[in-house]
């Protein structure tokens, strides 16, 4: 999420002043101009503070590029030194309330006005001409976002890199909130930086444990870890996608009236995939055809971190070398593009560019639909309702089922066998089995027929199930998996539903035991993937039933408040006959829309 530098000047503070000091040193050896400590005023008074780096031998104006970071300013001091050393002024600037800022931080609601001035005062300076962007990823994406809402005259572009939304995948998903949000909130505590204490993660799962094990209510995992928090009581408070949420990213008459060519990045594994697309569907949905025209999407194979700086390998897999791009080259080229009038970027030779692994190779397409050029339906089915056992497991076929038996499942929210396991880490998060194993006997599983020949996958699963609960609410969660001749696998997307949101993710409705209801889970992660000949898909429908989730104690009640106390077993029964045709639809990639680069 950020990187680790030393600071490169020393700011030293007596009464009201300050002195700031910068490099003496030959420019061809040393072209980057590092000055510390400016203070950038806001409209309330409030003073940011930024580290400054400029070209040395800067003889006009040129654009600014800037990051609005938590994470303490000196954490990008890589990226600052790179592009004030290809033309661009760039600064590090610390939100209010963090790093050397003046003011309280809250997170994630007071960027959008911040942004707006720090746009605005840096058009304003002499080093600027005018024209000012943005740089980061993560929450340096989420505030590009929130600037742009506020349409600073002076904001000529935006590149928002895995941009959680407020409400889709941060802090909570699916409405299900995170022990994480605990974690994160540590890290951003007080002024000064908490890396230690956040990658600490024996000790974060420890704490996450206890509380799981305790069967203590999500609303006191704040005092849990010792770190009690009205921030995270306010979230809480909003256990649904509402306006609260809402208020945090553009509206649809903002997405109207936004003209600013974009470029959106993120990763397949990459947990805030979710909300950086939710961004881009929006755009694309609400805003104008010249708007929309200027959108570019990037989704290659990257885990979080991946989006900024990519690797070869993530969760166990490993990718080809085209997956490496270069992203501040990509980045300087966009910003040469939309700033300085240079040839847009070669990358850039479709709206959307997806990697597609297995394959190796980006593909290109118009739209983000265009990904797919069709779904295939696997209908559910099972014999003898084996579906629990992992092994025998249900199928996956092509033909609708005529008749058969209903499979189902019994989830007690008061089993913490999988506590051990979860606590354990493991660097092959993609590739590895054991949650699986685990799972058998506690939740459903079917597997396709072998892929005859290789079969390219892009874009986005679906599932509709006719399920019925006997309590009124639980958590379902859904995976799948390709799994290859060797009998490893590979995940390649999931999704999840709380029962009371089956409808809507706006309203609550408690369900009716026994009542057979079709239940969509259609917000499954992107995969692009050349499944191999051989191979087969595996889908796993079970309980969300985690130390790092918030726990549904099956009542129907208000969740966060729920405890040990409270907990209802729940069986839940799929069926799959022709009155009740379950069935997972399966994305089927479209040829790329130009050559693909190897």
């Amino acid at each position: 999420m950020f990187h680790r530098h030393h600071a490169l000047a020393v700011l030293f503070a007596l009464g009201a002043c300050f002195v700031s000091m910068t490099y003496a040193a030959d420019t061809a050896h040393d072209p980057v101009e590092f000055q510390w400590g400016v203070h950038i005023p806001l409209r309330d008074g409030v003073k940011l503070n930024a580290t400054l780096y400029k070209p040395r031998d800067q003889k006009q104006p040129l654009p600014c590029v800037f990051t609005l970071t938590p994470y303490i300013a000196q954490s990008y001091h890589d990226r600052g030194m790179y592009f004030a050393a290809h033309g661009y002024v760039f600064l590090t600037v610390d939100v209010r309330g963090r790093g050397n800022s003046e003011g309280e931080f809250t997170p994630l609601l007071q960027e959008a006005k911040d942004g707006h001035d720090v746009v605005e005062w840096l058009a304003t300076q002499p080093y600027c001409d005018g024209k000012v962007t943005m740089w980061g990823g993560s929450y340096a994406g989420y505030d590009q976002w929130a600037t742009a809402k506020e349409f600073p005259p002076h904001l000529a572009t935006i590149v928002p890199v895995a941009s959680p939304k407020p409400g889709v995948d941060y802090p909570m998903q699916h409405n299900m909130f995170y022990a994480y949000d605990m974690q994160w909130l540590a890290l951003v505590g007080g002024h000064t930086s908490q890396e230690n204490i956040f990658g600490d993660s024996a000790f974060w799962s420890a704490q996450f444990r206890r509380w799981y094990e305790a069967h203590a209510p999500f609303k006191e995992l704040d005092r849990y870890v010792g770190n009690p928090s009205p921030i995270f009581q306010t979230w809480i408070s909003h256990p649904m996608q509402d306006a609260y949420w809402d208020s945090f990213s553009p509206t649809p008459e903002q997405y109207a009236k936004l003209a600013l060519p974009i470029l959106s990045i993120c990763g397949q594994y990459d947990g805030d995939q979710p909300g950086a697309l939710a961004y881009y569907r929006d755009d694309q949905q609400y805003g104008s055809a010249t708007a929309k025209a200027k959108h570019y999407l990037i989704i290659g194979p990257w885990d979080h971190a991946g989006t900024r700086t990519p690797k070869a390998d993530v969760g166990g897999l490993k990718f080809g070398q085209a997956a490496l791009l270069d992203m501040n080259a990509l980045h300087k080229s966009w910003y040469d593009w939309t700033l300085k009038g240079s040839a847009k970027p070669d990358f850039l030779k479709d709206k959307v560019a997806y990697y597609v692994t297995g394959e190796e190779t980006w593909r290109y397409a118009p739209t983000l639909d265009a990904v797919t050029a069709q779904t295939q339906p696997w209908y559910l089915d099972s014999v003898a309702a084996r579906a629990n056992d992992v092994f025998a497991a249900g199928d996956l076929k092509l033909d609708e089922a005529a008749s058969g038996k209903p499979d189902h499942y019994v989830y007690d929210p008061l089993d913490t066998g999988s506590a051990a396991w979860e606590q354990e880490e493991s660097p092959n998060g993609l590739t590895d089995q054991r949650g699986v194993m685990m799972a058998s006997g506690k939740a459903l599983f079917y597997h396709s027929p072998m892929f005859m020949t290789d079969t390219d996958i892009a874009g986005f699963f679906k599932l509709s199930a006719w399920i019925a609960l006997d309590q009124p609410d639980t958590d379902l969660a859904v995976y799948v998996f390709e799994v290859k001749p060797d009998g490893s696998s590979v995940f390649l997307a999931s999704d999840a539903l709380r029962a009371r949101h089956r409808q809507s993710l706006r309203a609550a409705q408690r369900v009716k035991p026994g009542a057979i209801e079709r239940y969509d889970f259609d917000h499954f992660t992107f995969v692009a993937r050349r499944i191999g000949k051989g191979s087969r898909l595996r889908l796993a429908i079970g309980p969300v039933n985690s130390m790092y989730a918030e726990k549904n104690y099956n009542t129907g009640g208000v969740v966060a408040e729920e405890s040990g106390k409270d907990a209802r077993k729940v069986t839940i029964t799929l069926y799959h006959d022709a009155a009740h045709p379950s069935a997972l639809s399966m994305p089927i990639a479209a040829a790329s829309s130009v050559v693909a680069r190897k």
